[in-house]
């Protein structure tokens, strides 16, 4: 059984680790105008659950690793977090004004601004995985580069974001709604954990696969959790505008299944994650008790 207390301790020295790592890497000496990185800074320091750097250095700790060879790889999935709700909340995709209970980018600063900080935290993330001075052998850091690719590209977070947009009006049957989350959420999801894994030395076999499984899983989990607490949800909570996927009239697992089922759903796929990690023997603890934040969650 997990030490919740020892689990608080260690998220908590995860967070307040990643918190610097991030501010750290956000001090560009160059980066085209004040105002761009402001931009910048705004988005990705502006709080958050920093569930995909967790998922990294929970992992890799469960796997061995110390927590630097991991701090790359945490700092490149937040990038890539914070680039995606910039986009994500732009007018031409889902038009809100409120994002982690303030302002969002566009509404702060500017569309153009929004649109240009976005792309550069994405670069900014290849940047940092690919840093010369990391200590990781250069076969892992390409492979961590390609793993991220594709969990962002059209296999990935972009292309369910295009399902998504195309989906607005229309009801999805069970497999279309599942593909759709595994690849618009789910993909960073497991993109992150598997990052964890190639950071701790763990690039290929059984429990690299067994971690694959649990990272897909756990990231269908997130999205259908998501999905109830738009329904269920207060705004206050969620630091973001509830109801909003029911007046955009996207199809979600609350539309499809009624709010019931798809919390069923999503502890369903909580456990299929859970299931997977045997492998990793009592080193699997943290993963377990995340996998449980992730449904039982409020925001």
């Amino acid at each position: 059984m997990t030490d919740t207390g020892d689990l608080a301790a260690r998220v908590a020295a995860w967070r307040e680790r990643i918190e610097g790592e991030l501010s750290r890497q956000l001090e560009l000496s160059d980066p085209g105008t004040p105002r761009l990185l402001s931009a910048m800074r705004y988005s990705t320091l502006g709080g958050g659950k920093r569930l995909r750097p967790i998922l990294v250095y929970a992992t890799g700790s469960a796997l061995g690793a110390a927590p630097a060879p991991l701090d790359a790889a945490a700092v490149a999935v937040e990038f890539i977090h914070a680039y995606s709700l910039i986009h994500d909340d732009l007018p031409a995709m889902d038009d809100d004004d409120l994002r982690r209970g303030r302002p969002t980018c566009h509404k702060a600063y500017d569309e153009g601004t929004a649109v240009l900080a976005g792309d550069a935290l994405q670069a900014l993330a290849f940047d940092v995985l690919a840093d010369a001075a990391s200590t990781l052998p250069v076969a892992a850091r390409l492979q961590q580069v390609q793993v991220l690719a594709h969990g962002i590209g059209t296999a990935g977070m972009a292309g369910g974001q295009a399902i998504d947009l195309e989906a607005v009006g229309h009801t999805l049957d069970t497999a279309s709604i599942e593909a759709m989350h595994r690849r618009k959420t789910g993909a960073l999801i497991q993109a992150s954990v598997l990052l964890g894994a190639i950071g701790a030395g763990i690039t290929a076999g059984a429990q690299y696969e067994a971690l694959r499984i649990y990272g897909a899983e756990l990231g269908l989990a997130f999205q259908i959790q998501d999905d109830v607490l738009d329904v269920a949800g207060e705004t206050a909570a969620l630091g973001k505008t509830a109801g909003a996927d029911a007046a955009r009239g996207k199809p979600t697992y609350p539309s499809l299944f009624g709010l019931e089922e798809a919390a069923r759903l999503a502890r369903h796929h909580r456990d299929t994650a859970v299931a997977a990690l045997p492998v990793l023997g009592t080193r699997a603890a943290d993963l377990i008790a995340l996998a449980d934040f992730v449904v039982s969650r409020d925001h």
